[in-house]
């Protein structure tokens, strides 16, 4: 039967956790054309903005990944594994070769004319989605998980499209989009390990409170005395 405590204090512990099995990053840009979307109600008048209201010049977009609730796609899906055998140094190693869909969701802003006040208003928001192979070690049973370190984006061209007064106009936009992403193939593991329990940080005191102050003085030209006879 094993020692449950050393001599240093440690015990011995069993813990969940998660083995990274492999981790690579990797940086990619996208191209995101989006047309025909309706511009939204003026803000002050309530009617649908037109063309001339907005300043063309002013579009600019934000990236986020969708976030998996009500009818919105999860953020990433795994579509599927291959294993791929493959020399590395003189060894022959299995990998998986990872197809990987990942959602995003993209909404652009636009600034009204001066006239209007200049405020930055919402169009819309479009959802999409880019998909890519990686090779890692993420045999079946492994989870694989993507963060984002930098997840950006810009407009490169935009027009307005008028139309009839029964429709509203319509807005189209070339995005650029830019992506940072941690790639990671990871397993719920239980361990063993010998450690010593954590313990809190000393409480720090509080800064005592300020002693009044008195503003500098001026002693050389206040208090105005004067020396000798006076007159």
């Amino acid at each position: 039967m094993k020692e449950k405590i050393s001599s240093g204090g440690q015990e011995l512990l069993c813990i969940n956790t998660e083995k990274v099995y492999d981790w690579i990053t990797k940086e990619t840009t996208y191209d995101l054309n989006i047309t025909d979307l309706d511009l939204p109600i003026n803000p002050i008048l309530g009617t649908p903005l037109e063309c001339s209201d907005i300043d063309i010049n002013t579009v600019t977009c934000t990236i986020a990944p969708t976030t998996g609730f009500d009818l919105s796609p999860p953020p990433v899906e795994v579509l599927g594994r291959v294993d791929k055998h493959l020399e590395i140094d003189g060894k022959l190693v299995t990998l998986q070769l990872v197809t990987i869909r990942k959602n995003f969701e993209a909404t652009i802003f636009v600034n009204l004319v001066p006239e209007l006040g200049g405020a930055t208003i919402e169009v819309g928001s479009v959802e999409f989605s880019r998909c890519g192979q990686v090779l890692l070690c993420a045999p079946e049973g492994t989870d694989i998980k993507i963060s984002y370190t930098d997840l950006d984006c810009f407009v490169c061209a935009a027009t307005c499209d008028p139309t009839t007064t029964a429709t509203a106009d319509e807005l189209d936009v070339l995005v650029s989009i830019r992506v940072c992403q941690s790639i990671q193939s990871t397993f719920n593991v239980t361990l063993e390990i010998c450690a010593e329990f954590c313990q809190p940080r000393d409480v720090l005191p509080l800064p005592s409170c300020p002693k009044p102050t008195m503003p500098p003085q001026c002693p050389t030209i206040s208090p105005n005395i004067h020396t000798g006879n006076n007159g």
